[in-house]
């Protein structure tokens, strides 16, 4: 068997390079080189805290864009050198889950979240896309490489989190957590058509950029409690929707007491540690007060793509301003996960071009 070199979770709280089995194509697959990988939190959920449980040897990375190596037999619209767009969540498209609406669920709870979960991940010399034709999307002419990493993950989750909160013309929004899906979430919200989008945040970085996306008032948890702030910022009436982007599982607690009675919250922040969420009984109307709480997996595969591609591509998206970071160089992953982990007060997202060979 060819092998391979790609940087890995050893362990629990170890990472590292290792050298493996490079993977095989079947007839519906492609193997991958990447061009460029991003960083995310959840790397750090997955490394430093365990949040999906032991993994060894796992070779890391769900963010980035590639060049095709090699595709099966029975792959129509893409072959070898084509540059394409890689989504972190890449469901099987025939299994039951997905024919009800649930892609991002196939084959089990969160299994279309393969990369670094349950397989190696895009952070080696190369990694293999299930049903390529339903999952990779060609990059846009032009489009750079920062781009199209966070197309793998940022703007898809942002902007789920502003679906699951149903977001219409006119809301008064909260957004709790303007990291990078956060800020994302803002501008999606932007999009959808809210009037006033409250930023839960202080790095000035983040507040810079949100404030750029399109959100009007910001809070920060250094000055009280969220609840306390937003009801004082809305007269005691609350907020119509609340994406959730960040924070613990005590985070639900704010989001309740902001919300008016009627209105929803997206979940999209992914809960690394704690047994059980918070959500106080007597604000969520005890139990009876239409406050929908909805947490959802973001959605992947070619179509998703596509679109929100084209709205980079035709300018109702920017997400250069998340790049706050750019590396050249295999040598500097661990620094830029390092980076995720720290989280200094200038960054936002890294992002590491492949341009040389793994030396280890």
């Amino acid at each position: 068997m060819a092998k391979m070199k790609g940087f890995a979770m050893l362990r629990i709280g170890e990472v590292g390079w290792i050298e493996k089995e490079a993977p095989e194509c079947g007839p519906l697959d492609a193997i991958c080189k990447p061009l460029a990988i991003a960083i995310c939190t959840s790397d750090v959920h997955t490394v430093w805290e365990g949040a999906v449980g032991p993994r060894e040897n796992m070779i890391l990375g769900h963010e980035g864009c590639a060049e095709v190596v090699a595709v099966g037999s029975e792959v129509k619209d893409f072959k070898p050198g084509d540059r394409v767009l890689v989504p972190a969540i890449t469901p099987d498209w025939n299994s039951l889950e997905a024919q009800a609406g649930y892609s991002m669920h196939s084959s089990g709870m969160l299994a279309g979240w393969k990369f670094s979960n349950f397989k190696d991940g895009l952070d080696s010399e190369l990694f293999h896309v299930n049903d390529a034709d339903g999952n990779l999307a060609h990059m846009p002419e032009g489009m750079t490489l920062e781009e199209a990493c966070m197309l793998s993950d940022m703007v898809p989750t942002g902007f789920h989190g502003v679906e699951l909160a149903d977001v219409q013309f006119g809301d008064t929004v909260l957004v709790i957590g303007i990291g990078p899906v956060g800020l994302m979430a803002v501008r999606g919200c932007a999009l959808r058509g809210a009037s006033r989008i409250i930023a839960v945040g202080t790095r000035k970085a983040c507040v810079d950029v949100a404030k750029q996306y399109g959100a009007t008032d910001f809070i920060s948890y250094k000055n009280g409690s969220i609840e306390d702030q937003v009801l004082a910022m809305t007269d005691g009436k609350g907020v119509d929707r609340v994406v959730i982007a960040g924070g613990t599982v005590e985070t639900f607690e704010s989001a309740v007491k902001s919300l008016k009675a009627g209105g929803k919250i997206g979940n999209v922040n992914y809960l690394g540690s704690g047994d059980y969420i918070t959500i106080p009984r007597v604000e969520w109307g005890v139990g009876m007060g239409h406050k929908n709480i909805c947490g959802g997996l973001m959605p992947g595969g070619r179509l998703r793509m596509e679109k929100l591609g084209s709205l980079i591509t035709n300018g109702q998206v920017d997400v250069k301003p998340l790049c706050t970071h750019v590396f050249h160089g295999w040598k500097h992953i661990p620094e830029a996960l390092q980076l995720m982990k720290d989280k200094p007060a200038d960054l936002i997202k890294p992002v590491v071009i492949l341009d040389d060979e793994i030396k280890f």
